[in-house]
């Protein structure tokens, strides 16, 4: 098979967030409460559903604007939750400034890996459930000019594994699945696409899960396996 495409999720594959800022936000919150704050994913996920489902204006949103006031929203819930009533609107706005969700780091193998696939003349496209601020966040940490598709779920309107996004991807690119490769850090999105027809890779970086064809544990065996492939 001679692939032409590859395509990475974005959270937790390219990229991660900034330990300084996290620490940071976390410190705040539990300062002005007194309370631990819950930094678990189903957590963010619950307050994330809640705005959605609070008939906001800004939700679903499609703009960088609509994206700013629904994560000030997310910060008055966690707030509500945590007990913080006092000056709400302000420090909601100090922590929006922060722009704490377009804080990204690249994995120290993740430039090496793009420029691999860039040299071997790869299509290469990022496939996210994301807000709109995609391209921002990849132009912030400097991956953006790797690629030539940006797909994210806000601006679809599905999410992965949903067969839509991948095939919002692969017409953006004009290729076909089986053409592509797709790398994802959760294991149901890096099914999906593999359901597909995508050549799909889970990447475990904290080897939770078990040895397998599929599953990698760092983006650079994804060189390896083009290689011994003839690409």
């Amino acid at each position: 098979m001679k692939y032409k495409a590859i395509f990475f999720d974005r959270d937790g594959t390219l990229v991660r967030g900034d330990p300084q800022w996290i620490t940071y936000r976390n410190r705040c919150l539990e300062a002005w409460s007194g309370k631990p704050f819950d930094t678990s994913y189903d957590y963010f996920m619950d307050v994330f559903h809640r705005v959605e489902e609070g008939n906001f204006s800004f939700t679903p949103y499609r703009t960088l604007e609509d994206e700013l006031d629904f994560f000030r929203q997310w910060f008055l819930y966690v707030f509500q939750d945590m007990g913080i009533t006092e000056k709400t609107a302000e420090r909601a706005d100090m922590l929006m400034e922060k722009l704490w969700y377009l804080k990204k780091h690249p994995y120290p193998e993740t430039v090496d890996v793009l420029e691999y696939f860039r040299g071997k003349g790869y299509k290469m496209g990022v496939i996210s459930d994301c807000p709109p601020s995609l391209e921002i966040t990849l132009e912030a940490c400097g991956l953006h000019d790797y690629f030539t598709s940006f797909t994210a779920s806000s601006l679809v309107g599905a999410m992965k594994p949903d067969p839509v996004i991948f095939n919002a991807a692969l017409e953006a690119q004009g290729i076909t699945a089986e053409e592509s490769i797709y790398v994802d850090d959760y294991p149901p999105e890096a099914d999906g696409a593999r359901a597909l027809g995508f050549t799909s890779f889970l990447i475990d970086r904290n080897e939770s899960q078990p040895d397998s064809e599929w599953t990698i544990r760092n983006l650079r065996e994804l060189v390896n396996f083009v290689e011994r492939r003839g690409r």
